[in-house]
């Protein structure tokens, strides 16, 4: 779309963004992890279940983020749910670079911290689009490499 065309994107209250990932994790944990998650389209992305270790604390932390595919790998933006903030899961992979990630076809892939790359300078293309174009640009790709053993279809 033509840079003068593309409007601003406007996202909904921060009260309502919150109150939608309770929803969303509440969901996959009462349908035992059924609904929630969904592989990505070709062109597009999906989410996955990542479980990181606690940088400071040691313990287990999860989240659901977005994810597209790089080829055998998967990446994800490095953003905190369109907030300024840093994510605590880009620190704490940084600190622990081995986790678990289970995926929208049910699987659970051990997978690690490959880099972190501009989205700028990402093979793959996927530079945030849709997501906030005007940060697009600024959001670092987290790329996860599948562990021994572990191969995407």
């Amino acid at each position: 779309m033509p840079e003068s065309t593309r409007g601003k994107v406007r996202l909904p209250p921060r009260w309502f963004i919150r109150l939608f990932w309770l929803v969303h994790r509440r969901l996959y944990r009462w349908t035992g992890a059924r609904l929630g998650l969904w592989r990505p389209r070709p062109g597009g992305w999906g989410t996955m279940h990542l479980t990181t270790v606690g940088r400071r604390t040691g313990r287990s932390r999860s989240a659901i983020i977005g994810d597209f595919e790089d080829g055998l790998n998967l990446v994800a933006l490095a953003m905190n749910g369109w907030g300024d903030a840093e994510p605590a899961r880009r620190l704490n992979l940084q600190a622990h670079p081995e986790v678990t990630a289970e995926l929208g076809d049910g699987r659970a892939v051990h997978v690690e911290l490959d880099g972190l790359e501009p989205a700028a300078g990402h093979r793959s293309g996927h530079r945030g689009e849709g997501l906030r174009p005007e940060r697009a640009e600024d959001l670092p790709h987290l790329v996860l490499r599948a562990g021994e053993g572990d191969h995407r279809v």
